[in-house]
């Protein structure tokens, strides 16, 4: 199949490694043209120490991207999906395939990533894709497990036969809206997790948070419309326990500095690395209160994160929470 990635960062590279192991085309966006040129030309890489395919063709022309695609990736920063969607509309054609790998909900709108895209294209092929899975891991074949959601079955058996290999397995689901929720609040309970390890904690109250942490997404996936059971998938408690225990987690590490409170070194932090659970902490923090479901964790870490509160408070919360 003739497969489009929309987007060229390390996780959407990792995906058209895994596409390309599995024989088919691809061609990834980039946004600039010198950018599309130089990875072309092996000037620049997108893993350190993975060389990219020249079989991979990378452009930064919607049309040439979309041209004879039969699967398109989105696999921008959320906050680029709608541009995105928009740039893409006049080459999309009704058989295309879609498949949404970003993560995070829309500043102001509070939208999830699927509904932004939708806004701008009418399709019933999408789904979404979401699990523990780091770039460097996928490219170098480890095994890894992925959640796959759409109201189409025909998109996700589409999807799971580009993409299933002897090292992705993914396991379907009918739940968009729970798949993303657990994407993107996982980003912020993984800040929290990073405050426990700066401030000394180890291993045992990093699982307390986790614990903790899960039943209130289940309850929020439920409240919002999703399967709370989608909490015990790969996209859930996978990525949950993933990128809150580990330091290639940028949101974990983000944490770190925080609970040391190396306030310097998190402003430092946030202008040169992109930590999505920074700016997924504003949306969902806001979103909740719109839709006036409590959610008492996220409250005190939006404190801590953007008002300045002790992070310690985070250790008298658990302790005390009912």
């Amino acid at each position: 199949m003739n497969i489009t990635i929309m987007g060229s960062g390390a996780f959407g590279f990792s995906i058209a490694m895994m596409l390309r192991k599995n024989g088919h085309k691809i061609k990834m966006w980039s946004h600039s043209e010198e950018q599309a040129r130089d990875l072309q030309n092996g000037k620049l890489e997108l893993i350190p120490g993975v060389k990219i395919p020249k079989n991979i063709v990378f452009t930064s022309n919607y049309g040439e991207a979309l041209l004879d695609a039969d699967i398109v990736f989105i696999m921008v920063a959320a906050k680029f999906v709608g541009n995105i969607a928009e740039g893409i509309k006049p080459f999309i054609k009704p058989e295309m395939h879609f498949c949404i790998g970003s993560k995070g909900i829309e500043q102001g709108s509070c939208k999830f990533v699927h509904q932004i895209f939708k806004d701008h294209i009418k399709t019933k092929n999408l789904s979404v894709i979401s699990g523990p899975s780091f770039a460097i891991d996928v490219v170098n074949n480890e095994p890894i497990g992925f959640a796959i959601a759409s109201e189409s079955v025909k998109t996700r058996n589409v999807i799971i036969k580009a993409l299933a290999s002897d090292t992705i397995k993914l396991r379907p689901s009918t739940d968009i809206i729970g798949v993303e929720l657990c994407g993107s609040i996982k980003n912020v309970i993984a800040v929290a997790a990073g405050m426990l390890e700066g401030l000394g904690y180890k291993e045992s109250t990093r699982s307390f948070l986790i614990v903790e942490s899960m039943h209130d997404i289940k309850e929020l996936i439920k409240g919002l419309g999703g399967k709370k059971r989608t909490i015990l998938s790969f996209a859930g408690i996978g990525d949950l326990l993933l990128t809150c225990t580990s330091v290639k987690s940028r949101n974990y590490s983000y944490g770190i500095l925080l609970g040391q409170k190396d306030y310097d070194g998190a402003k430092q932090y946030l202008e040169t690395t992109t930590v999505e659970g920074y700016y997924t902490l504003k949306s969902i923090y806001t979103l909740l209160r719109r839709k006036k479901i409590k959610m008492p964790v996220i409250d005190l870490i939006y404190k801590i994160v953007m008002k300045n509160e002790d992070p310690s408070l985070l250790v008298n919360f658990l302790i005390t929470k009912k």
